[in-house]
């Protein structure tokens, strides 16, 4: 007999880590399109800008037994200034933001990532809707503006609760916590 799921399948974990793969590299860009762009409408038909030339992605990748599955989930950091990290265009998959995990391991590994090349302050400017997620993650608000006629926070993340990450190729895993 097959019993009927009332949930499509999860991933039981991700792999979150720099891009390092074409795929990785394009998934992402496919994902933010469809945030940025399809759901939220902030962008026509592209969300890339100049950044992107400097930018390092970091992507969730679903993990299926031992292969690699989707990108689920994607983020951007630069360095605008000797010491000082920024980290942009945070993206969850639609069908991926019930997972509590994979917005917390990206941001992790952006700022973690960031601490091990020297990162003395790192930034973010996020949508307002999104900035209790990041307080939750000891960040605080430096201010609230504007930006793509939405309210975002620019926000400063506390570096003492993100230690050094010397390998972000490698990332780290985020076990899959599906909430109701």
């Amino acid at each position: 007999m097959i019993v009927p799921f009332d949930r499509p399948f999860t991933a039981p974990s991700f792999t979150v880590k720099f891009a390092d793969r074409p795929w990785e590299f394009r998934d992402a860009a496919a994902l933010r399109r469809r945030v940025f762009c399809d759901e939220q409408g902030i962008f026509e038909g592209d969300d890339r800008d100049a950044l992107d030339a400097v930018a390092i992605p970091i992507v969730a990748v679903s993990t299926l037994a031992v292969t690699s599955g989707d990108v689920v989930g994607t983020v951007r950091i630069h360095e605008p200034e000797p010491g000082h990290w920024m980290g942009s265009r945070l993206a969850v998959a639609a069908d991926h933001r019930r997972i509590g995990a994979l917005g917390a391991a990206l941001i992790r590994v952006a700022v973690c990532s960031a601490h091990a090349r020297g990162c003395r302050r790192f930034t973010a400017h996020v949508q307002a809707q999104n900035a209790p997620l990041f307080h939750k993650l000891h960040w605080r608000t430096l201010e609230e503006v504007a930006l793509h006629g939405r309210p975002h926070h620019l926000m400063e993340a506390d570096l003492a609760s993100y230690p050094p990450l010397a390998d972000p190729v490698a990332g780290i895993t985020a076990l899959a916590k599906v909430a109701a």
